[in-house]
């Protein structure tokens, strides 16, 4: 492996690695330089086991032991170490997690690849907390969420803090960036999806009531916070749903909410599966 002792805030060899901390700028700069920020050691080894390929170390030098079966692996890719203060100066915050790894981002995935075979999908729109992003992925990878799709605004999965919140699950779940919102919601109606929006509306439908229909594909779209769904949005949906709250409680955090609607829509007979049980057949009553 090459390591490189860096001396120098201002060395263009780390420039992947600077003003992390500036949001606006790496929402722009990631994706356009087809990479992105897999930040502590325990991320950056589901990034890799995932298959992605990685453009450079960078880390204390108290972390190198702990990787070094990563850098032998990955003979060709530059080691960049430095002083804790020195780090801190590249990258605008404390280095406590181990190490950070830039990697190149994966192609995207085409939506028809995307969506086939999958029976849960979960669309994203507009959510532009990087936390909340993460924490769905996280609650998708757990909760048998096939794919995941996020409009056109919503928050970069691959955002640092997204998959640092994710613990890395964002690169378990296959997701595409939809082109045209609302409009690409009919794509997932072509292929058969009844498409609900989880949204408080006078005619949503409870979602205990909506998971005991079991439908066999079914696209739930979560809205962004505080706003919450468009009415674009909500015209162009099949139906919405509603989590039941105690008296005087309106809504959960959509991360919250999004683990509740996850687990009671699941599909069904994936449970059966799992517990090698005899498979339930989806009902004949369409949504």
């Amino acid at each position: 492996m090459t390591i490189h002792y860096l001396d120098s805030a201002d060395d263009p060899r780390v420039s992947d690695y600077t003003r992390l901390t500036d949001v606006h700028l790496r929402k722009l700069r990631e994706p356009a330089e087809g990479m992105y920020i897999a930040e502590s050691s325990r991320v950056l080894r589901r990034a890799l086991a995932a298959g992605h390929q990685p453009r450079s170390f960078f880390l204390a030098e108290k972390w190198l032991g702990d990787l070094d079966d990563v850098f032998q692996a990955h003979p060709d890719v530059p080691v960049f170490v430095g002083k804790a203060a020195l780090l801190e100066e590249i990258t605008g915050f404390h280095l406590h997690r181990g190490a950070m790894a830039a990697m190149q981002r994966p192609a995207p995935v085409p939506l028809p690849g995307l969506l086939a075979g999958a029976r849960r999908v979960a669309v994203l729109e507009d959510i532009v907390d990087h936390t909340n992003v993460g924490a769905i992925f996280r609650s998708a990878a757990a909760l048998d969420i096939d794919a995941v799709l996020v409009s056109p605004r919503c928050g970069d999965p691959l955002y640092r803090r997204s998959v640092r919140v994710s613990m890395g699950t964002v690169f378990q779940v296959p997701w595409a960036r939809l082109d045209s919102w609302p409009q690409d919601l009919q794509v997932l109606k072509d292929q058969g999806f009844t498409v609900a929006a989880l949204e408080l509306t006078e005619d949503a439908q409870d979602v205990d009531a909506v998971a005991a229909r079991n439908p066999e594909k079914l696209a739930l779209v979560l809205g962004t916070e505080g706003a919450g769904m468009s009415a674009e949005t909500l015209a162009a949906v099949d139906l919405a749903v509603k989590i039941p709250m105690r008296s005087g409680v309106d809504s959960l955090n959509v991360a919250a909410a999004s683990a509740v609607a996850f687990w009671e829509l699941r599909a069904r007979d994936q449970d059966a599966a799992r517990q090698g049980l005899p498979v339930r057949q989806p009902s004949p009553h369409r949504l």
